[in-house]
């Protein structure tokens, strides 16, 4: 019998550390947690200290009673869950099942599952950490607290099956205000006059936007006061009157942490977070490579800090310099801004070996394996790099009065951008395009020739809709929850029906407001942002052992449980807006009502009982099916992604990720679908022999019509 057992989360875990021990070393799973509170119960005895009641998992029995049989059969047992508040309890927990003392030397950690971290961790076992383990159990109390005492009101007084979480509510908050931000905007019409230049008939012709006067910048709020400047410019000279050189530098964006990759695996792979992070945790658990056998792909994927180890530094710098040349590389050990929140033991989530290049290994990767593994890899790569350099010119120009601006730049040295640029939200501050924007050399006093002065007309526009990965960012930066639980709050918000996810983008339901409404009336601490924070930094100072999770919990509860009284008290039975459509009922005549069940939404007949009339929930797109004539219709996947398919399914199966638009193609009268991408929305015919395409209408702003964001 192995004189040691080792315990870890998940059998891909225990399979790559099998092949770094040698035969005196088990290796088992846990499948994840083996005790938690029950769900058909409380489980936290509030007048004896808020103690939690711990059960083993449903299912779970059989696998504790082979793990303690092992126990008792090995010399020691060690425990090496994952580095953090979850692994931490995980191992707590093993140790009250398997009659192994908390203080004694059974807990090893290891940020990758590589050979030399894990045999440097057997050799460096601790104590189980107490405050880890008191941070994840007040966090699960707590939580336990909200969602048991405050969801059953909200069955009780709007709709069985709802719920509300101290984290979950907070997020369709943010969701909530943003759409009331977008109802209450007025869009402010302004204009912009662009300037066609050049030096002499028949030279290079560049653009200058018109920008104020000698006093300052001028806006130009209507066509009338467009026209006015129109007049004033007629007959004046276009006079260089300054031309300003820098050299502008730009650093790359940090290694990742948990938060930037799924924002950033949202914007340039659209993975939604659950699957970014499924993803990540199969590279880091172990990939079987040919020739390596199973190796983890990429350090720990849990963490907050952008620390890199001195080895992963040295090899960086070294493979940075062999590939790109010694002035590409510029080695930074990073310090990101919530580095004073992340646990310093951890890392940012980096390649376990900068050498294996993504290219070199793809063929042992699934298709999502490799471009998730490749963005870690260049992400983490480029970091280690110089800073670009950028020339950038700014010429100004005058017309009697009236000042003209234009800028260029070129790129001198590419650094970090030769292998990555971070993507962006839209509406996020930004550099710009930094590609090449070339200007003619220009001096001052030089006279240009007016080709063209093309006004265009702009609406300001209201503040986007939530993104996952804008939500992510915006969670992140307020300080809510943590980023290894926006995976299942984004999930639950949208299981409970809180708010849909259209064109990638959350919009909140009728009922996702009226909760909203009402927790923001009796509950206001719960949907509070910076309430929500403020918890979320006492859970790190229970994790740095400066603060009693006791009195948190406590702290907390009292006036939660005053709150919930009074609101038991006030709150009237709140009736939900019935949602009428222009379907037609065909047994009885009424118009049909959208009702909400198990499986989601459905139209109904609202003269129940007397008729019981239901059918399936159906968008029509106002596009023909190019199969069998039929009506092409909106859907939903098991995984609540939208496509459209043809209504006579199952006799038709076509179905397009693509939303349907009711125009044909002019070329073959096949329906055209909407093709979104950062450049904008385009018109694409479905059939894929024809190939006809178009921008869809309002796209571009003209003269007189546009859509731009100031």
């Amino acid at each position: 019998m192995p004189k040691t057992l080792i315990i870890v989360e998940s059998p891909a875990k225990a399979r790559t550390i099998k092949k770094f021990v040698g035969r005196d070393y088990a290796v088992e799973a846990s499948m994840g947690h083996v005790r938690d509170l029950p769900k058909s119960q409380l489980g936290v005895d509030i007048d004896d200290h808020f103690t939690p009641h711990y059960i083993t998992i449903r299912g779970k029995g059989k696998l504790i009673e082979r793990l303690r049989q092992q126990a008792r059969q090995a010399d020691r047992v060690l425990l090496a869950t994952d580095p953090d508040r979850e692994g931490e309890a995980i191992s707590w927990h093993l140790c009250q099942l398997l009659d192994i003392p908390e203080d004694s030397p059974c807990r090893i950690v290891f940020h990758e599952i590589t050979r030399d971290a894990v045999r440097r961790a057997l050799q460096e076992p601790r104590p189980i950490d107490g405050n880890l383990v008191d941070a994840q159990q007040a966090r699960r109390v707590l939580d336990r607290l909200v969602g048991y005492k405050l969801s059953p009101l909200l069955w009780r007084k709007v709709r069985r099956g709802l719920s509300a979480g101290r984290v979950q509510s907070v997020a369709v908050r943010l969701i909530v205000d943003r759409e009331e931000e977008i109802e209450a905007f007025t869009p402010q019409e302004y204009w912009t006059l662009d300037a066609e230049l050049e030096r002499q008939a028949g030279g290079e012709v560049f653009t200058a936007r018109y920008h104020g006067d000698a006093d300052g910048k001028r806006e130009l709020p209507s066509r009338e006061a467009v026209d006015r400047l129109l007049a004033d410019l007629e007959g004046r000279a276009f006079v260089v009157l300054g031309v300003e050189r820098k050299e502008r530098r730009r650093n790359p964006a940090p290694p990742f942490t948990t938060s930037t990759l799924q924002q950033e695996a949202s914007r340039k792979l659209g993975f939604s977070v659950r699957r970014t992070m499924r993803i990540a945790q199969e590279l880091y658990e172990g990939i079987e490579l040919r020739g390596e056998g199973a190796v983890g792909l990429v350090t720990y994927i849990r963490t907050d800090s952008t620390r890199i180890a001195d080895q992963a530094l040295d090899e960086a710098a070294a493979y940075i310099a062999a590939r790109f040349g010694a002035e590409f590389s510029s080695p930074r050990k990073q310090a990101g801004r919530r580095q004073a929140q992340a646990q310093d033991a951890h890392e940012a989530i980096r390649p376990t070996s900068v050498a294996r290049e993504p290219d070199a290994i793809k063929d042992d990767l699934t298709p999502d394996q490799y471009k998730l593994y490749r963005l870690i890899w260049e992400r983490f790569v480029a970091s280690q790099m110089a800073p670009a350099v950028l020339d950038t010119v700014t010429v100004e120009i005058g017309a009697g009065p009236h000042r003209f601006r234009a800028t260029g730049s070129t790129v001198k040295f590419p650094g970090f951008m030769r292998l990555y640029v971070e993507g962006r939200d839209e509406g996020a501050e930004g550099d710009g395009d930094e590609g090449d924007r070339m200007l003619p050399e220009l001096a001052e006093g030089d006279v240009l020739r007016v080709r063209a002065l093309r006004p265009e007309q702009h609406f300001t526009q209201p503040p986007p809709r939530y993104t996952e990965a804008m939500l992510v960012r915006a969670l992140e930066e307020k300080g809510i929850g943590r980023p290894s639980t926006y995976a299942p709050i984004i999930e639950t918000i949208q299981e409970r029906g809180y708010v849909v996810k259209e064109d990638r983008r959350f919009r909140p339901t009728e009922l996702g407001r009226v909760v909203t409404a009402l927790l923001k009336e009796y509950f206001p601490d719960i949907v509070d942002v910076e309430f929500t924070a403020r918890m979320e930094a006492d859970l790190d100072r229970i994790e740095e052992g400066e603060r009693d999770w006791e009195d948190v919990v406590r702290a907390f509860y009292g006036p939660f449980s005053e709150t919930l009284s009074r609101a038991e008290q006030q709150i009237q039975r709140v009736a939900l807006p019935v949602e009428e459509t222009d379907e037609v009922c065909e047994k009885c005549g009424r118009r049909m009502v959208i009702k909400h069940g198990r499986y989601g939404r459905f139209l109904a007949c609202p003269g129940f009982p007397e008729c019981r009339n239901t059918k399936p929930l159906v968008e029509k797109t106002g596009a023909r099916c190019p199969r069998c004539g039929g009506e092409l219709v909106q859907r939903r996947s098991r995984k609540g992604r939208v496509f459209y398919g043809c209504s006579n399914y199952p006799d038709c199966d076509f179905t397009t990720w693509d939303r349907p638009t009711a125009e044909t193609c002019p070329e073959c009268g096949t329906f055209l679908a909407e093709k979104r991408s950062r450049q904008g929305v385009r018109l694409v015919c479905a059939n894929p022999e024809c190939g006809y395409q178009r921008e869809a209408a309002g796209e571009t702003a003209g003269a007189g019509a546009g859509a731009g964001r100031r």
